[in-house]
């Protein structure tokens, strides 16, 4: 008796966990690049306006720029299940990777401050501008100008580092293609979509913020 073995191939009805997949890369990636760069604008601020904010900070901000994200995610994951607690793989990876993109862009945003020339301030405060007029109309716009190219690179860099999430179990779009590669071996098609996704995101974001940064200094 013959036995058929069931077709393994690439079928189109795949797409649409590939699509799934891939809107679970866009969500990570927008509310993650959300909260880590409205933490980071505040912590920046805090972390180069007081001192003793950042002697505070500065073990958490080492910490995690020093370990590699993917070790911060299978940690997290290891406490949690330890802890025998019922968390999403969604909500673990975007608090670890909004914690990462957190310290990044204080560190970008407390750059940017300090390069702001302090005779400026000095002026500003001479005639009579209280400090937070001075800090949203002299210093913010400027140092805009100087942290905006490189918050844009780490908006891009965190981008791909959504592709990390797989090893905890979350289905993005990384973790769609690996289950179908297993499924169909179809793997150099695959890859290939996976990197062309990745790069259609990251070269438009890089488009227009060259756009953007033309429009900010003229």
């Amino acid at each position: 008796m013959d036995f058929v073995l069931p077709d393994q191939g690439f079928h189109w009805t795949d797409l649409n966990f590939l699509l799934i997949g891939a809107g679970h890369t866009l969500l990570v990636s927008i509310i993650s690049g959300a909260i880590g760069t409205f933490f980071g604008i505040l912590l920046g601020w805090l972390r180069q306006a007081l001192p003793v904010v950042r002697v505070i900070t500065t073990p958490y901000v080492d910490v995690t720029r020093s370990v590699p994200l993917i070790i911060q995610l299978i940690l997290a994951n290891s406490i949690i299940a330890m802890s025998g607690a019922q968390f999403s793989t969604f909500w673990l990876s975007i608090i670890v990777l909004s914690s990462s993109m957190t310290v990044v862009t204080s560190e970008v945003v407390r750059g940017a401050l300090s390069t702001v020339p302090y005779a400026y301030v000095r002026a500003s405060r001479s005639l009579g501008i209280g400090y937070f007029q001075t800090l949203m109309h002299i210093s913010a716009p400027l140092a805009l100008r100087m942290g905006l190219s490189a918050w844009i690179g780490l908006l891009l860099g965190l981008t791909r580092d959504t592709a990390l999430v797989s090893v905890v179990g979350y289905v993005d779009f990384m973790k769609s293609a690996q289950i179908l590669i297993s499924r169909t071996n179809e793997t150099l098609p695959l890859l290939l979509g996976v990197g062309l996704f990745y790069f259609v995101i990251c070269f438009s974001v890089s488009r227009y913020s060259a756009h953007l940064q033309k429009g900010i200094a003229s």
